[in-house]
């Protein structure tokens, strides 16, 4: 598996994968172009069905600029893409083309240029599955933590540190701010809503309204093109930063802590996405946000010192009960059900890290077997439901309004 700084992104939203993707496609492209006069996009699949939603062609101006740029949307592609969210790429000088280059987004922001997969970085981590990992660490009595800290050395302390303070300061910024989001839909932030206490709150009433504003304020500002972590990716990006935000407060521990619990949730996410897909395009949004609370309960089980089993069920009982989770962004944008889903995800992870404290013997479902579960049934989901924006809620509402 590759590393962790592969997985942890900063950019900006709205979505890893038709955003994020397809301008760093553009970007290597206009670098081995700099003659070129014009450019031409052609995006296909998934792409082209929600791109306009994603900012997807915006993107790609903005990395093609100052160049002129033709940007065409061809939603049913006349020959089998490698993948649904593929977009090529036509150089041109004094009217003639002179290069071409397809690219596939795999989710996360992570690219794959065609013959050319040294666009992926190396492979730091010599185990491909929990089981693997979970062998290694007992036999050597360490922990997850520290075989991340084997794999990428030291330095990934200063990098999740990185991570950690973009998050907190996405979610500061989400909450600060009101109004309407851009797209249409009329969708008012409600992050610094959600903040107010209530009269005669519970306890429990106040958990879920915390973690709630904090996830409603990381994916706001997703929504309105701000700056995020992907987790595992954009439009997953408010699950892992709420629960972690929430619970060090809560338990009042230091960022040291919750760097070795990024830590533990990255090689979570980093397994779904080397032996499955992070990619809601291909699965479902159950890649992406059931990742995302995968991630989020892993890190919340390592935060509370929990054993490697008990880490285990906490991110498959995650994972299992977001298997699938549909993609259906209403007219494209990731804001309805998305906003709402990434609160939810991550009140969910509190769930399964409780959950993990007293059940772990009695677990019977593997992680790695969730997680290939996941795969086989993103694959046999109708298309309609794989970030197309053509069934589900997408479909209805449009029918409804």
């Amino acid at each position: 598996m590759r590393s962790l700084t592969e997985l942890y992104k900063i950019g900006s939203g709205p979505s890893s994968s038709h955003t994020m993707g397809p301008e760093k496609a553009a970007r290597i492209f206009k670098s081995e172009n700099d003659d070129a006069d014009q450019f031409k996009a052609l995006i296909y699949g998934s792409l082209a069905k929600t791109g306009r939603g994603h900012m997807t062609d915006k993107a790609i101006i903005r990395a093609l600029s100052p160049v002129r740029t033709e940007i065409q949307f061809v939603p049913q592609a006349d020959f089998v893409l490698p993948h649904p969210n593929t977009m090529d790429l036509f150089a041109y000088k004094d009217g003639r083309q002179t290069t071409s280059m397809r690219a596939v987004s795999i989710g996360g922001g992570d690219i794959v240029i065609e013959g050319r997969e040294e666009t992926l970085g190396p492979e730091v981590y010599p185990e491909n599955s929990f089981a693997a990992i979970s062998t290694l660490c007992k036999a050597n009595h360490i922990r997850l933590s520290d075989y991340v800290e084997q794999c990428e050395g030291k330095q990934i302390w200063g990098f999740l540190q990185g991570i950690w303070e973009t998050m907190k300061r996405s979610i500061d910024e989400g909450l600060s701010v009101t109004g309407i989001l851009e797209g249409g839909l009329q969708v008012e932030r409600k992050a610094k809503y959600l903040q107010q206490q209530h009269m005669d709150e519970s306890p429990e009433t106040r958990e879920n309204r915390i973690v709630s504003a904090y996830a409603f304020a990381v994916n706001e500002q997703n929504a309105a093109a701000g700056t995020v972590v992907t987790a595992p990716t954009c439009g997953a990006s408010g699950v892992v930063p709420a629960a972690l935000r929430y619970m060090q407060e809560k338990m009042q521990v230091p960022d040291e802590q919750v760097l070795r619990a990024l830590a533990v949730g990255g090689l979570i996410g980093n397994l779904v996405k080397q032996n499955a897909s992070i990619s809601g395009a291909q699965c479902g949004c159950q890649a992406e946000v059931g990742t995302a609370c995968s991630m989020a309960s892993a890190a919340l089980a390592e935060l509370s010192g929990m054993e490697i089993d008990q880490i285990e069920y906490a991110a498959e009982v995650a994972m299992e009960h977001h298997l699938g989770l549909t993609c259906d962004p209403i007219n494209g944008l990731v804001q309805i059900p998305c906003i709402e889903r990434n609160a939810v995800g991550a009140m969910r992870a509190i769930n399964a890290l409780s959950l993990a404290k007293f059940l772990s013997g009695t677990r019977k479902i593997s992680f790695d077997l969730v997680v290939q579960t996941m795969y086989e049934t993103g694959l046999d989901m109708n298309s309609r439901y794989r970030e197309t924006s053509e069934g589900g809620l997408a479909k209805l509402y449009r029918m409804d309004s």
